[in-house]
């Protein structure tokens, strides 16, 4: 009875908490740097790097939309980061993801990696996935222009 007792207190208790929030670091490690190498540092001709601070500069505030429609909807196109071409990029979405790990990862690109104060939210996730920019946009934004 004690068992039983135990069992159905501790599955109450794993329903009812909270989910842990998810680590934007391992979000990052486990998914991201596979291209984009530990920390940020790109892949010449593959990824481009995310510790960019002309990148960073250009966006402004429109930096955590970019980085969340990227991540919904994946980049393809020809682009120049950090004085190298990348051409015939082809990353990947990664819409698979949850809501909680996209905003953790998102979050440790802006603030971690590009050093901002900025935050993507929930809202922008859900916007980026009702509506995900397209890749032309998302280059125009990445050279400064609005799309």
């Amino acid at each position: 009875m004690r068992l039983a007792s135990a069992l159905i207190a501790t599955a109450f208790v794993a329903v009812a908490a909270p989910a842990l929030a998810a680590d934007g670091t391992e979000v990052f490690e486990s998914v991201c740097a596979a291209c984009h190498q530990s920390g940020g540092t790109g892949t010449p001709g593959l990824a481009p790097p995310l510790v960019d601070p002309a990148l960073w500069q250009r966006l402004g505030d429109k930096a955590p939309d970019y980085v969340a429609n990227v991540m919904i909807g994946g980049l393809s196109g020809t682009i120049t980061a950090g004085g190298q071409g990348y051409y015939g990029l082809a990353m990947p979405s990664q819409e698979y993801l949850s809501d909680e790990e996209l905003l953790a990862a998102a979050n440790h690109v802006l603030q971690d990696l590009a050093g901002s104060k900025l935050v993507v939210t929930p809202d922008m996730i859900a916007a980026a996935r009702a509506a995900p920019l397209g890749h032309k946009a998302l280059i125009a934004l990445r050279k400064g222009a609005t799309p």
